[in-house]
């Protein structure tokens, strides 16, 4: 795709840039990919070769380096913790993991260095920058230019091209096996549905360890000659409106939490460049979509995807838009819904398409496919589709309580919450209840909650009594994965024990 992208572009359009601020060209790209790859052939072992780096131009030409060389990319989440990390090695088989020093230092990384490296060989790029001479540049160049030789280790369309890991968010995670196929299908996908352009302007500060950074964010791009900024972390609510408004994006991604992070400290002008918010990944929130509105006179489009899906199922657009709703399915996406018992709307949501896994890498079984049943995937969401097509995400499967003998949707509970204490962040968690099997506890940054405002508004919008957590647990903040997604088994933790502890 790079080499298409090359020939449709141009060798000198630029398309990638970091905070060092010094844009790269495609030609540069593939001759930093090429002399990279060349260099890194005798310290890589085995077939899934782990990158743990940051959202940088360096990263990018690292992640294609590794195309080059017919071996696949395993983006290992370095914010997932010791022990899930472990799991993810193991599942894939990752020997070798690619890193920097620099990045090291900065991320304050080294503890978790030092436990790694009694499991996998890691191989720092500054020390191969040291191993490339004259002469190796040369190579690559003369390799770059005439093509020659990047046919040598093309590898078929269907064949492994990318290995993600799930976040863990809701037990251990798993390896994600994404083809050449999948990643270009999504890729189209999305370009079908959304009128980007080359004069577009990407800002990407998701992680290239998450679906939406990597597929969305850098492949799409780059496939399509689109210029991209890539900034390290997406925590940076105070710097990231200024670099958005320094760069004129147009484009930019992002979880309800980071765009309500951002919307707190930018000015209003910081956006005025931006035609494309795009949010996923967690449930946009009514006041975030009015915050944006109303000081930046911008609209937040919702999309939903999965890791399994590469990652795109679906989003709204100008043209077609829906509220409360993720949009409609991309071109190419089958669906199927399948009934689950006590939910009455909707259905448990499985998709089929050229963008779909080829499977799973799991710890019980490492280095070993477990492919996906004729290609369906089970997304695990219960979802209902209207007539014309538009997606309301009703929940996941493991988000609903049996209380009483009724199935309570978690997700629609934290949704009322959400409205009524919108500058909060709210979870609802089911636990043991021994008289109706199982109780509903808020997890909550609002420390003036009570149960008698939360239980009048529940019923005001036609909530039933059941829906209305039994107890509430206040925290200083919602335990969070590196995604943005919630740490569904951290805040788990805190309800079981504010449970026991109130017992």
């Amino acid at each position: 795709s790079l080499c298409v992208a090359i020939k449709v572009h141009g060798a000198k359009h630029e398309v990638l840039e970091d905070i060092e601020r010094n844009p790269t060209n495609l030609q540069r790209v593939l001759l930093g990919s090429v002399v990279l790859g060349r260099a890194l052939r005798k310290h890589i072992a085995g077939e899934n070769i782990g990158m743990m780096l940051p959202n940088a131009v360096g990263t990018a030409i690292t992640f294609y380096s590794l195309q080059y060389l017919g071996v696949v990319a395993a983006m290992v989440n370095f914010t997932m913790g010791v022990e899930s990390m472990l799991a993810s090695l193991r599942a894939a088989k990752i020997e070798t993991i690619i890193t920097s020093r620099r990045f090291i230092e900065l991320g304050q990384l080294e503890n978790l260095i030092e436990v790694l490296d009694e499991h996998v060989n890691f191989i720092y790029l500054e020390d191969i920058k040291t191993e490339i001479g004259l002469l190796d540049k040369l190579k690559g160049m003369f390799i770059a230019k005439t093509k020659l030789g990047l046919l040598k280790h093309q590898r078929s369309a269907n064949e492994p091209g990318v290995v993600l890991f799930t976040s863990g968010s809701e037990g251990s995670p798993k390896g994600v096996v994404l083809s050449h196929k999948n990643l270009l299908s999504n890729r189209a996908q999305v370009r079908a549905t959304i009128d980007f352009t080359p004069k577009d302007r990407f800002f990407n500060a998701l992680p290239v360890f998450h679906s939406f950074g990597l597929g969305v964010g850098l492949v799409l791009p780059i496939s399509s000659g689109i210029r991209t900024f890539l900034y390290p972390s997406p925590l940076h609510y105070k710097v990231i409106p200024e670099l958005i408004y320094d760069t004129r994006s147009t484009i930019m991604f992002g979880t309800d939490t980071f765009l309500n992070g951002y919307a707190k400290h930018a000015d209003p002008e910081d956006f005025q460049s931006t035609r494309y918010v795009v949010a996923g990944a967690e449930k946009l929130k009514a006041a975030t979509k009015l915050q944006w509105m109303n000081r930046f006179g911008v609209r937040i489009f919702e999309g939903y995807g999965v890791t399994e899906t590469s990652p795109a199922l679906s989003i709204n657009t100008y043209s077609y838009y829906k509220e409360d709703t993720v949009g409609r399915f991309l071109p190419g996406i089958n669906y199927r819904l399948e009934h689950v018992d006590g939910i009455s709307q909707g259905g448990r949501l499985w998709v089929q398409g050229n963008n779909v896994m080829m499977g799973y890498l799991k710890a019980d079984q490492p280095g070993v496919l477990q492919p996906t049943d004729d290609g369906w995937h089970d997304t695990g969401d219960i979802v209902d589709v209207d007539e014309v097509g538009f997606i309301s995400i009703l929940g996941r499967a493991k988000r609903f309580a049996k209380i009483g003998g009724e199935m309570i949707s978690l997700t629609q509970v934290e949704g009322w919450i959400a409205k009524l204490w919108p500058t909060e962040q709210h979870c609802v968690c089911a636990v043991a209840d021994e008289r109706k099997g199982e109780k509903l506890v808020l997890i909550t940054t609002y420390h003036h909650a009570d149960r008698k405002t939360m239980q009048q508004y529940i019923v005001e919008q036609g909530g039933a009594e059941l829906m209305v957590p039994k107890e509430i647990i206040c925290v200083a903040e919602i335990p969070l994965l590196g995604s943005g997604k919630l740490d569904f088994p951290a805040i788990q933790q805190i309800a079981n024990q504010g449970a026991l502890a109130n017992v």
